[in-house]
Parts: structure tokens; sequence; C-alpha cells
């Protein structure tokens, strides 16, 4: 079984005493962490070294929420300057060309650019599958780049013509969808501790699929005992319509079509009520937090404090490429440190008299994109650095000018500008080693996506 030291770095476990050591390391062995501490009390003899002096190193980043494939429309002129549901309509024309070539070349890139940022599990929302496309396209990927996969096989079945907002060309009938997300479940889904890729069950949205799909999906999630994901409350403009077509807002539309539990996670979640906070704790559903997209798409700040306060599992998404034109984590977790000072700017944090009233810390940002995306996942195998985990973790040298003056290690990579990562390593093999990426070849990668993003705008 091959074993990798790791020594003299400044290690945050992210454990639950929240466990810091200025001169860190950890022994693993085939993939797991079977020694943290001091380096002075590791075992000495491995078959690789790694000293990490003047590093911090930390549990790999957990992505909730993504689509892999909107790497290939990045910045798109005309979505530029849209909301969600303008910014849908413009680019579901220009997604229906997309083939299976492009869905790995685009995971390929947006798992690279993830890697890089520290990231080493990621789950993507994969829900429209043109000419062929097949999720297996982006597990293939996957395996090649080597971060851990939650595969959503997400659906869309309410087309224009039925009143939902997708044109017809990118909807499917749904005995195919549940057919297919049968055959991949039974395929790919491994739930043993250190499973590289997991299938989840994630029709689109509640404007793009039917009560029944809704339905239909949370009992074959439950049959095989897999999650279940969506995006939901992301915007005003679906309130009204889950009001006029469902007669519910979008949380209790949820509870109508038995899709809530504690194998349930939402994207977004921002317009939300106090009621229906208590709704997600009380049935233990997640949510993936996606700031930056949420801010791009002026779609609204997400309740985190609120959140957080009643005991509701919240992760990091990166979400779309398009809603966010990039897959950099650590920046999510800087973003939701700093979006969530906006909404307590917003709501009066400067004239309140509440002493227990505290801005989110940088050190809690970064419990939510580890420990938080692990449970909204489901996972307890990663998301902190303790024996018998993941060996799943990235460093970054804090000498550079960027991290120049900066008084402490942990808050300095989220207060200070994003950088890459020098070093991503998951389940003991290493991603990313000196700030290169070793498990695929990145300028071939960039020509490649690349020519496929041209075309698709051609």
């Amino acid at each position: 079984m091959p074993t990798l030291l790791i020594k003299n770095a400044h290690l945050l476990t992210m454990d639950d005493h929240h466990t810091e050591i200025s001169d860190g390391g950890l022994f693993i062995r085939d993939g797991f962490i079977e020694q943290v501490g001091q380096t002075s009390s590791l075992s000495t003899k491995a078959d690789e070294i790694l000293d990490l002096k003047g590093y911090i190193l930390l549990p790999g980043l957990v992505n909730t929420h993504h689509h892999f494939y909107q790497t290939l429309t990045r910045a798109v002129p005309a979505a530029q300057d849209a909301n969600l549901f303008n910014w849908l309509k413009t680019l579901y024309p220009i997604w229906a060309r997309i083939n299976p070539e492009d869905i790995f070349i685009s995971t390929s890139t947006a798992l690279a650019e993830l890697a890089l940022s520290g990231c080493t599990t990621a789950s993507d929302h994969l829900y429209l599958f043109p000419n062929g496309s097949k999720l297996d396209d982006e597990i293939a990927a996957a395996a090649e780049v080597g971060l851990r996969l939650h595969a959503s096989r997400g659906s869309m079945s309410l087309g224009e013509a039925d009143g939902g907002l997708p044109p017809d060309s990118v909807v499917d009938d749904e005995e195919s969808i549940l057919k297919d997300s049968q055959r991949l479940i039974q395929k790919y889904h491994d739930a043993k501790p250190g499973s590289m890729v997991q299938i989840v069950l994630a029709p689109c949205s509640p404007f793009s699929v039917t009560s029944d799909l809704m339905r239909q999906s949370a009992k074959l999630a439950r049959e095989y005992g897999v999650h279940l994901h969506t995006h939901l409350a992301e915007t005003e403009d679906e309130e009204q319509f889950c009001l006029e077509k469902f007669g519910h807002r979008p949380v209790g539309y949820m509870q109508e079509v038995e899709w809530v539990g504690n194998d349930v996670w939402f994207a977004h979640a921002v317009w939300v009520n106090d009621e229906e906070i208590k709704v997600f704790a009380k049935h233990n559903c997640g949510v993936a937090h996606c700031p930056t997209s949420n801010m791009r798409l002026a779609s609204g700040i997400a309740p985190i404090k609120e959140y957080r306060k009643a005991g509701v599992n919240v992760g990091l998404g990166v979400d779309g490429s398009a809603s966010n034109d990039g897959s950099h984590l650590l920046a999510e977790v800087r973003n939701a440190m700093l979006l969530s000072r906006v909404k307590e700017g917003i709501t009066g944090y400067s004239l309140s008299n509440d002493p227990n009233r505290k801005l989110l810390t940088a050190r809690e940002a970064l419990y939510l994109g580890t420990r938080g995306g692990a449970a909204v996942l489901g996972r307890k195998d990663i998301g902190s650095l303790e024996v018998g985990k993941c060996a799943d973790f990235f460093a970054v040298n804090l000498n550079r000018i960027e991290f120049a003056g900066m008084h402490d290690p942990v808050s300095a990579i989220v207060f200070g500008q994003p950088v890459r990562v020098d070093y991503n390593v998951v389940g003991g093999k290493f991603i990313v080693k000196e700030g290169q990426l070793v498990t695929v070849d990145e300028r071939k990668l960039i020509e490649k996506h690349n020519k496929a993003a041209k075309r698709l705008l051609a």
C-alpha cells in the first residue's frame, strides 16, 4: 500500500475542535489519513515525503453545485447583462448544439480549474443531453482529471409548449429520463467510503419539469438510496411562476412533491422566508450557496446567517461557468464571506446593539467550503483532515507577493485575492503539483476547449 508523508505545514484540520497545527502534517496510506499531528509525532518512513514548510494545508474544498458544460459559453455578449430567465432563454439555443465531445472537454476544463482552486470533490448538474450526449461522457472525463464526482442526472421535460421555460428542442420524455437515471445508478453509483463517483437524480427546476417527474425521481432515488438535487427559489420570477402554476411558493411545492429530507439539497434557495427555513431545518434539507452567480445574475442574497442559526447544512457552489464565468472555489469562499457581510450592512449591522451579532469569519467561510459541503452531499469521509478520512487536501505557499504582510495564515487565503493552489491531492494522489496540473495537459485542453466554444457560437 503506497504511503505519503506531508510535514512542516500550517495545518487547519477542520475537525470538531477546529484544530490548527503550526508545524503539522499527515501520514497517508492507500488514500486514507492514518496520522494527523505535529510533524515530530508522525511516522518518518514513507514512499514519498513532501516538506511544506511555509505552506498552509487545508481539507479539500467541496463544490456542491456546478454546470460543467457552461464553460463553453462564458461571457457570451448577449447574456452578459440579463437576469436568470432571460439569460436562460438566450443560452438554451446555443446549448442545444452541444455534442458528447463537448461534454467531455467542458468537464475536463471545469474540473481542471476547480482543482487549481483547491477543490477535491465536485457535484455537477447536467440537465440537457442534446445530440447523443450522456452523463457517461462527464464521468469519463472526471476519471481522467482525478477529482471525486457527484454526477447529477439532471432533466428537463416541461417545454414552452406545455408552459415551461426551456424550448421544446432541449426537453426529453419522462419515461426515457427515468430509465436512464436507473441505468446510471446501477452502472456507476458507489456509496462506499472513498468513492470516486456517486450518482444524484436532479430534475432541473420547477419551471422546467413536471410535478410527476419530480415525484417519480424522488421515488426512484429513495429506492436506490441516492441523493436528490434541484434549483429552488433562485429568483422572485420563480416564486411567481410556482404560485401561478402550482399554487405554492417554491418550498411549499417541494413539500407537495415529496422533495424534503436529508437526501435532498437545493441550489441557491435565495427567496425563502423564516417559516421555509424552519422546513429545511426540520427535514435536514441542504443548501448549495452560490454567491458569485447570485451577484452575476442579480438574483439576490441567500440568508446564510439564518440558515446556519437554524442548523441547516450549507455548502458552496461556483454554479455554472456561464453565470459565474469561473470555476474558482477558493474565490467562492471569499465571496461567501464578503456577500454575507454586505447583507449584514444592508440590514443595519453598524447600528445593532446586539453583542451576539457577528460577521461571518474567514474560518466559517472555509467551513462552508469543506465540512459544510461534505454534509450537504451526505459524505462523512471528506471535508476534514482526520484519521480514517480520505486524504483529500490542498496547499498554498504563503511566501508570495499576494500574502505579504498577512498576519494570519488561515485568513490570508480568504481575505487575500484568490490564487492558484500549489498542491492538490485526492485520495493520496497528486492532481496539482508545484502549481501545475499533472493529470491533464493544460495547454492542449485550452486549445480543444476554445475550438469547441467557437463552434457553438459560429
